[in-house]
Formats: C-alpha cells, sequence, structure tokens
C-alpha cells in the first residue's frame, strides 16, 4: 500500500510538473488521420495518429488534446471511453496506456505493458472492453486486465496454444463466458473463473483468423479475415455465417440499436434483426474520397472515421449530407520541411531517406498557418509537384512562395494558388539523365534568395547542380563538375547566404562547397585535417549566424568555420569542433550526432534539430547547453526533426517532427532599428500568471533597467537580439511588491532612449 501511495505522488509531481513546462508551448498536430473513435451519451471521441479530439454532440464544443497537454507522440491504436467512470483510455501501438480524467483533464501513464519482457513488436494494444470496473484490454501478445477504480493491472491471459502469445483482436461478454476474436481462432473462457491466466481454461470453438466479436441484444456476432459475418448458435457452440462482406472488416461495434461495420470503402448499419437499414460508401461523400477506419452513432448522428480526411458525421435517418468536424490543422503531421515569416507559416510533406531517396514518391499538398488558421492546399492543386520538401517565401514579397520537389522540379505558388512548376521544359531546371534520356526526374531541394530578388536554387545528381532564377526571369546554371568528386552521385541539402553574397551549399559527397559569382570561384570545405576538418563529408545543413560564422551540421557531427570572410582570403578553409567541458571532461559538442538542421535566433543561439536525439538549444558559442528537449521531458511528439524555423518577431520557434509540429515560445526575437516600437508585457501583471514579463521591440545591445516608483535598481540587462525576460524578482532573489515600475532603455550608444512602466499586482 506505502508503494502505491509513492508511485501515485511520484506520477503526480511528474505530471504538475510536466504541465507547468507546457506553458511555453504549442501544437499544431493534424487530426486527419483517424485511428478510433468511442462514444458516451453527450459525446464522440475520436484518436487520431497521436492526438484526441471530442466533440460534444449536444454543445457542438470541440475539445483537442495532444502532447502539449501530456499525451504521448507515440502511435495510438485504441481509444475507449467509460461513461461509468468519465474517463478516456487511450493505447498505443507500443503498449503505453494513459488514462484522462474527463473532470479535470489530469492523465496518468500506465507503462506496464511496456515493461513486460516481450518483444516489442507485439505489445500493440487493439481493443478495450468494459465489464464490472474491469477493462479486458486486447493486445497482440493476449488480454490484460486494468481496474478503473485502482488503475492497477491485474491478470495477463496468455491464451495461445501451450500458452503462447497470441494477437488478440477484439473481446465480448456473452452469457457467462468472454469471447476473444484472436489470429488462431475463436477462443473463449468463463468470465468468473478465477484462473483464467492458466490457458487450460479457454476454448477454441472455431478455426481461422476473426478480426472482430461483439455481443448486440442477446445474440452474439464476429467477423473472420476474410469478411464473413458469422452469428453465434449457443445450442451447437458454433458460429454459423450469414453475411459476405465485399471487403475484410476494419472494426465492428455495437451500439444499443445498431451493429456498425466498417470496411475500407463502406460502413454497413444493421439493426436489431440484423437486416441492413443504411450502407455508406465512400463515393457518397462527395467532397473528398476517403478511406473509413472506423464508425459509430450517437442517437441520430453517424460518425464515420477516415485514414486521411478526419471524422465526417451525417443523420443517419435522413438526407445524405456529410459534415466533416475535424480540428482544422495541417494536413499531415509528418512535416518535412517549413519556412516562417513574422506573419506566416508554410510546410510541406514530401521527404526523402537519409541517403537521398526519394521513394516512393509523396504526393501530398501545401499548408500555410496564418491569423485567419489553416489552409490546406491538397495534390491535386499543386500541378502534379511529387515528393515537396523544401518552401521558401520570397523576402521581398510574401504572397510569393516557392516549393522544391525532389522529383518534379520547382512550384511558383502566389497568392495562395500553385501558378507555374517549373521543369525542364519551361526553366533552366534539368532532369538528372544516367537512368536514361526519357526518364524525368528533376531534383530540387535547397533555395534561398539573395539582397536583389534572385533564387538561388540546387539541383541533385546532374553536372550544372547551382542555378539561379533571377528578378527578371531569365535563368543561369553553373556547371559543378570540377569541383565535386562526382555530380551525378552528389545531393545538396540547404542554400546559405552570407554578407558578401557567397553562397554555401550542404552536399552528400563533397561536404560545403563556397561560390561567389563576382569572381567566378568555387571553394571546398570536407572531410580531413588538410581539407577541412569536416568529420565526414556529408552535410545537411549550413546556416550563417549573427557573427558571420558558417556553423556545419553534418551526418556525423557538428562543425563551426570561423569567419565567412575567409572565403575571400583562403585557398583551403578550415572548420573546427566546438569543444566544451562536461564533468571536467573536454569533449566535442553533439559528438557524432547526425544533425538536420540548425537555425539562429535573434541572440544568436543556435536550434539544433538531430535525426533521433531530438532538439538543442546551445548559446551563441555554443559553450553552454540551454535547453536538450526530448520526448521524455518535453511536448516533443518525436525525437525525429526534420526541420526548424523562427518567426523573428514573436520568437516563436516552429518545430517539424516525424509526428507532428509544435512550437516553443522563445523569447530571442530578431532586433529592431529603433525603440519606437519597444512595449512591455503582459502588463498589468496579475497575481495568477506565473510566467515573466517581457520587454521587446529592442535593439541589439539595448541596456534595460527597472526600478521601482522610488528610483531603486531591481532589474538591469545588457539584450541579445529583441527581448528580454524578467522575472520580477530583485535581481534574482526575491519577488518584488505590487506597484508601478519604472524600464529605461536605451541604445548602445546612448543616442536612443525610451521610457515604459510596468504595474505588478500581487
Amino acid at each position: 500500500m506505502k508503494k502505491s501511495v509513492l508511485y501515485f505522488l511520484l506520477l503526480l509531481f511528474i505530471q504538475m510538473g510536466f504541465a507547468q513546462s507546457n506553458l511555453s508551448w504549442q501544437g499544431y498536430f493534424s487530426y486527419n488521420e483517424i485511428k478510433d473513435v468511442s462514444e458516451s451519451a453527450t459525446a464522440v471521441f475520436a484518436a487520431s495518429e497521436n492526438a484526441l479530439f471530442s466533440k460534444n454532440v449536444s454543445t457542438n464544443v470541440i475539445k483537442t488534446t495532444n502532447t502539449i497537454d501530456g499525451l504521448s507522440g507515440q502511435t495510438i491504436s485504441s481509444v475507449y471511453h467509460s461513461a461509468t467512470f468519465n474517463i478516456t483510455i487511450v493505447g498505443y501501438e507500443n503498449g503505453l496506456i494513459i488514462v484522462i480524467n474527463e473532470a479535470d483533464g489530469s492523465m496518468l501513464n500506465v507503462v506496464d505493458i511496456i515493461n513486460k519482457q516481450l518483444p516489442p513488436n507485439i505489445k500493440k494494444i487493439n481493443h478495450f472492453m468494459e465489464f464490472e470496473g474491469i477493462v479486458y484490454v486486447s493486445c497482440d501478445f493476449g488480454i490484460v486486465q486494468f481496474n478503473l477504480a485502482t488503475m492497477q493491472f491485474g491478470d495477463t491471459y496468455f491464451i495461445g496454444d501451450n500458452g503462447a502469445e497470441i494477437m488478440v483482436n477484439q473481446t465480448a461478454l456473452f452469457n457467462g463466458f468472454i469471447y476473444a476474436a484472436t489470429n488462431n481462432g475463436m477462443r473463449r473462457a468463463t468470465i468468473s473463473n478465477k484462473n483464467l491466466i492458466d490457458y487450460n481454461q479457454w476454448e477454441t470453438i472455431a478455426a481461422g483468423s476473426w478480426s472482430s466479436v461483439v455481443t448486440f441484444g442477446t445474440d452474439l456476432f464476429a467477423i473472420n479475415a476474410s469478411g464473413y459475418i458469422h452469428k453465434f448458435n449457443s445450442v451447437s457452440n458454433s458460429f454459423t455465417g450469414f453475411i459476405q462482406l465485399s471487403q475484410p472488416s476494419l472494426d465492428m461495434r455495437a451500439t444499443a440499436d445498431y451493429v456498425i461495420v466498417t470496411t475500407l470503402n463502406s460502413i454497413y448499419i444493421y439493426n436489431n434483426q440484423m437486416a441492413l437499414v443504411r450502407q455508406i460508401n465512400t463515393n457518397q461523400i462527395t467532397d473528398s474520397t476517403p478511406s473509413f477506419t472506423c464508425a459509430t452513432i450517437i442517437g441520430d448522428a453517424i460518425f464515420i472515421g477516415t485514414k486521411e480526411n478526419g471524422l465526417i458525421t451525417a443523420s443517419l435517418s435522413s438526407g445524405v449530407t456529410f459534415e466533416n468536424i475535424t480540428p482544422i490543422g495541417p494536413s499531415r503531421n509528418n512535416i518535412f520541411g517549413l519556412d516562417a515569416t513574422t506573419s506566416v507559416l508554410w510546410t510541406v510533406y514530401g521527404d526523402y531517406s537519409a541517403d537521398y531517396n526519394p521513394y516512393p514518391l509523396d504526393s501530398y499538398g501545401i499548408s500555410k498557418f496564418s491569423a485567419t488558421g489553416w489552409l490546406n492546399i491538397p495534390y491535386q492543386e499543386v500541378l502534379g509537384a511529387q515528393s515537396m520538401t523544401r518552401i521558401t517565401v520570397n523576402p521581398s514579397n510574401e504572397n510569393e512562395v516557392y516549393a522544391s520537389s525532389f522529383f518534379s522540379g520547382l512550384l511558383k505558388i502566389e497568392d495562395d494558388k500553385p501558378t507555374i512548376l517549373y521543369n525542364q521544359t519551361n526553366s533552366g531546371l534539368e532532369s538528372l539523365t544516367f537512368v536514361g534520356p526519357n526518364y524525368i526526374d528533376i531534383r530540387v531541394n535547397g533555395t534561398a534568395f539573395d539582397k536583389s530578388g534572385n533564387l538561388w536554387v540546387t539541383t541533385s545528381r546532374i553536372k550544372n547542380g547551382l542555378k539561379v532564377f533571377k528578378s527578371d526571369g531569365q535563368w543561369q546554371s553553373y556547371a559543378m563538375d570540377n569541383i565535386l568528386d562526382s555530380a551525378i552521385d552528389n545531393n545538396f541539402g540547404t542554400i546559405a547566404i552570407d554578407k558578401n553574397g557567397t553562397k554555401w551549399l550542404s552536399t552528400s559527397e563533397d561536404g560545403v562547397i563556397g561560390f561567389n559569382e563576382s569572381n567566378n570561384v568555387f571553394k571546398k570545405i570536407t572531410a580531413g585535417p588538410d581539407t577541412g576538418n569536416l568529420p565526414i563529408s556529408n552535410v545537411n545543413v549550413v546556416v550563417v549566424d549573427n557573427r558571420n560564422q558558417l556553423w556545419i551540421g553534418t551526418t556525423k557531427g557538428l562543425r563551426v568555420l570561423p569567419n565567412v570572410d575567409s572565403f575571400q582570403t583562403e585557398d583551403q578553409m578550415t572548420t573546427n569542433p566546438i569543444i566544451i567541458l562536461d564533468d571536467n571532461l573536454a569533449q566535442e559538442l553533439l559528438y557524432e550526432q547526425f544533425i538536420t538542421d540548425i537555425v539562429v535566433d535573434g541572440a544568436n543561439n543556435k536550434w539544433i534539430g538531430t535525426a533521433d536525439s531530438g532538439l538543442f538549444l546551445v548559446s551563441p558559442n555554443g559553450q553552454e547547453t540551454k535547453y536538450h528537449f526530448t520526448i521524455n521531458n518535453s511536448p516533443l511528439p518525436s525525437n525525429v526533426i526534420n526541420d526548424i524555423d523562427i518567426n523573428s518577431a514573436t520568437g516563436e520557434v516552429f518545430i517539424a517532427t516525424a509526428k507532428g509540429l509544435i512550437s516553443f515560445k522563445g523569447t530571442a526575437t530578431a532586433p529592431n532599428d529603433t525603440l519606437n516600437n519597444a512595449y512591455v508585457y503582459p502588463n498589468p501583471v496579475r497575481p495568477e500568471y506565473q510566467g515573466t514579463v517581457k520587454i521587446a521591440g529592442l535593439l541589439d545591445k539595448a541596456n534595460v533597467k527597472i526600478t521601482d516608483i522610488e528610483g531603486n535598481l531591481v532589474f538591469e540587462k545588457i539584450s541579445e537580439g529583441g527581448t528580454i525576460e524578467w522575472d520580477t524578482t530583485a535581481f534574482g532573489k526575491h519577488k518584488v511588491a505590487s506597484g508601478v515600475y519604472m524600464i529605461f532603455i536605451s541604445a548602445q550608444d546612448g543616442v536612443e532612449t525610451k521610457v515604459k512602466k510596468v504595474m505588478i499586482i500581487r
């Protein structure tokens, strides 16, 4: 008992701490891929791949729950709402269970199945069935009891032959027996038997593979793997098939009045005589072509889960009007590339493997987020552009956007409408040719605008890999076969352009290539102590920081070129690792890490994404790791970081992961040119506010002093970037008292000053 209390207190402590940390996070999840649904008398609960939402059918209020609220970023496989306990149970493919208290939103992570000594690939949770306060959890290895009153697990039933693990897809209670639909027979045992952990207590009453079993009124129905609906005969203790579906069943469930069967293309609704009263086919939903995953009924409304189109509802009794009630978000969670401005965010979903293989090709659209919400441009409108991996907004014209396709060329978007797909027929872009002259494959990836409004473009695996689309509409190509060891084997990552107009290109085979068209010179930084000192020649990302240093992210670690001016003066530029002290031992920062992206914020800090270790924030010189965010200590839904970008005006850091987009509300905004727009928020600071006071709109290296009304100094700091924070303490010692506080701001040279006030209410 004492251990249970300590365990509960530990969980409570972890959850409270985690909730506090979420004050700086925001989620931008897609809810389009519905994995499962459940229902109460007044609400439908829908589980997408790693987030939930519910809709109250009486009030029409929609509530979302995602990793920001405490959910795991792992893939959800099942969801169940218990009206008796007013809780929602979420099951995951890795065996995790999260119990949500709907009264207060608190969550309990239950890791008993994850911790079982079983192969990790058989821990998937398939179904929940509640009986007398116990939930019977169907898993890929058997059945587990979970007590809803104590929130603790009971017995585990391995009911396969000779007690082996067996995939249990669904369970049902009928006439005192618990029936289990498995991939090796329909099995049953007496529910009151206290020894169900003994596999001998379970009998097989039907052979074959079974996907579903449900109790409906006084009958028991089941569906086998071939989509044949069976009815149980209690006299002969056998199942008799009576309805053959056109496709295998994906889901079957029973409400008080109906049995609902879901296949990929159809929903079948049967009444209590098992007469078909409604059939809904995908072609009836005219504004999309959905693939069905599951369905349920509340009153006269049917709710249909789809694979890519979210949750759709319609009246059961009348009409064929369908309404999509999915919360608006991006089209998909696996965002590969993004670009943030001060007012909009663009995302693309195409991808390639670690060795730059775009196959199988992706046919996804583009999404835009702004003050008005999400705009999703479907694949049907992107002029055939596949596997779009990068997106770039013209800094001189925010209504002009370019999406890089790693197969189809370069897509231009004007005023939110795709207008031109630049390819080998209408531009200077070229297809790779080593496959054959008739195969078109144009692998555009990194793009960047220079100060003159020219768009620089890289195209992989061709001789003229660097191109520029000039502001006058002309194209120019630059041959790179003399600087690259093998142009047709090389792939390009990102481009960075420095203050001198030098273009820095990351490559898969030749490290970093520097180029300046003013003297038409190419230079290479690659692996080896005498050729650039990179840890490996495979470079994913390059970025120029606020001190004109070039930060280089490779598949095997990090390097820094001390000054980009060295391109003008040195024949062979040399990079350096960042050496830090950890436990008084000197070691290399991010040693051997696969770095996917690096972004510089307004204070010259570096946000560094990795392929499997989450997200790092390091100080301007890299000597201090300010944050290391992972799935274990933050709302990150995945440790796989695909891309990062920052809204320079607000400091919001957008993080695209393999399982969802979230943001961290940082304070390192870009510095302003004047103090005319300096402001303080929140103001006033009310007693319930737990955060810091932000002084924003600053010049770089502005001096900020805060005094009480009598002139006593309580805070002083020099800004790095456009924003600083004050924790409302007197030099970090104690909270200041209620009152008005004066904020004196002055530029580094003392010429420009500004005075602000903030009221603190305790």
